[in-house]
């Protein structure tokens, strides 16, 4: 049952999130002695600390690796989800920082304090992250990943607290986030702020590949399975007044991050129920769960345009699995790569960088960034543990294993 608009209005005006006020900015600190000027991109994930967020910038180098560079304050505070036990993966979720290349911006959640971030990225030094406006309300409460449509013109954002649900705003590259009118749209999850998880909590929010639906993926609580809400999106980028709810195929009980699958209105979804499940937005004919044996807790992945390949990984087993899926959306396991014990891979991203594509995981276990190149289908090659928790530790940067989150590239065009 969803919350009528004048409900969600009410609850967010009677919270105070109307008003957010921004955590005072605290500047930048610097990781390196010599920042990298004309690198091939950048790579981003959060702190997500509860006394203040910061986004952490590494360049990319011309074969891929990285070099850490500075940590920048995102304007809010983070928060981790209510847990038992407490555990890294503080916001249940993939995208909760994202970058958007033809756009030329970043933006990042603050889930302690209900806002969204901009940053405007230097092409040229890509780590140089510079605040467009200030950080604006979620509408919501706990806010834990986001999205950007194909130009980076239009930014929307899932809440996966009390108040939760999804909220668009347009991108300017002078004045930041406005948020846009008849996109503020309720799930009706009985949930709490932070959200409690990672059961029946909020999980990943895309776009379609040709723009048209806005898709937000919810975990059940076993054995009631999760869904896909999924909204219409109109020409002025409004939402439809509600969603439709798509189930798992038979045997799906949690769905986490979304991949779209190029060219067959489908996505693969992470499943840490089974391993990962093919949503075929179609016919449906094609929807079914596949089964990852061993795997503990499956739940972020990426495409490789390269490979034409999608990799998954697992913070229980610390296991990177390839998966191809073919044009009849049958899927199969190509190859497993372990990463370091105990590193708990969580979110990832897939850059090409001079036509070769790289996988970057962050590994909180570790306090690590580990990065893969993805030389051909089933032939991953791990060239590089960026270490964090050192260069963190001499700038001043608080780094908690349990709070960190989040993972995006950014590649000049």
């Amino acid at each position: 049952m969803q919350l009528s608009l004048a409900a969600l209005a009410y609850l967010v005006a009677a919270s105070g999130l109307a008003s957010a006020l921004p955590l005072e900015r605290r500047g930048t600190k610097m990781m390196t002695s010599k920042t990298r000027f004309n690198a091939a991109g950048a790579l981003y994930f959060i702190t997500n600390e509860p006394d203040e967020n910061m986004v952490i910038a590494a360049s990319i180098n011309s074969d891929g690796t990285l070099n850490l560079d500075r940590a920048v304050s995102a304007g809010g505070r983070g928060a981790h989800g209510l847990t038992d036990p407490l555990g890294p993966d503080a916001l249940f979720a993939q995208g909760a920082i994202k970058a958007s290349a033809k756009g030329q911006v970043l933006a990042t959640v603050n889930p302690g304090s209900n806002t969204i971030s901009l940053f405007s990225i230097d092409p040229k030094t890509p780590t140089n992250i510079q605040p467009l406006g200030d950080p604006v309300s979620s509408e919501g409460e706990f806010p834990m990943s986001l999205t950007f449509n194909t130009d980076g013109s239009r930014l929307c954002v899932l809440n996966g607290g009390t108040v939760n649900g999804v909220n668009c705003y347009t991108v300017d590259k002078k004045t930041g986030l406005t948020a846009m009118p008849n996109t503020l749209r309720s799930l009706g999850l009985n949930q709490t702020t932070p959200a409690t998880g990672p059961a029946g909590s909020t999980s990943h929010i895309i776009f379609s590949e040709d723009g048209k639906q806005l898709l937000a993926s919810v975990k059940g609580v076993p054995p009631n399975p999760g869904m896909i809400a999924v909204w219409d999106v109109a020409d002025d980028g409004s939402l439809s007044a509600d969603f439709k709810a798509v189930a798992p195929p038979s045997g799906g009980l949690l769905p986490f991050s979304m991949t779209v699958i190029p060219g067959k209105n489908a996505v693969l979804s992470t499943d840490p129920g089974v391993g990962f499940d093919v949503f075929d937005f179609g016919s449906g004919n094609s929807s079914a769960a596949v089964k990852i044996d061993g795997q503990n807790a499956t739940c972020w992945s990426s495409f490789s345009s390269k490979t034409d390949n999608f990799y998954l990984s697992d913070i229980g087993t610390s296991i990177v699995t390839e998966v191809h899926v073919d044009d009849n959306l049958k899927a199969s396991i190509v190859k497993q790569y372990q990463q370091t014990q105990g590193a708990a891979t969580i979110d990832n991203d897939i850059a090409t960088i001079n036509g070769k594509d790289m996988m970057y995981v962050l590994a909180p276990g570790t306090q690590t960034v580990e990065v893969l190149a993805l030389n051909s289908p089933g032939n991953a090659k791990h060239v590089q543990s960026l270490n964090i928790a050192s260069p963190a530790k001499a700038a001043g940067v608080t780094i908690n294993t349990n709070n960190l989150q989040g993972m995006t590239a950014f590649v000049r065009q």
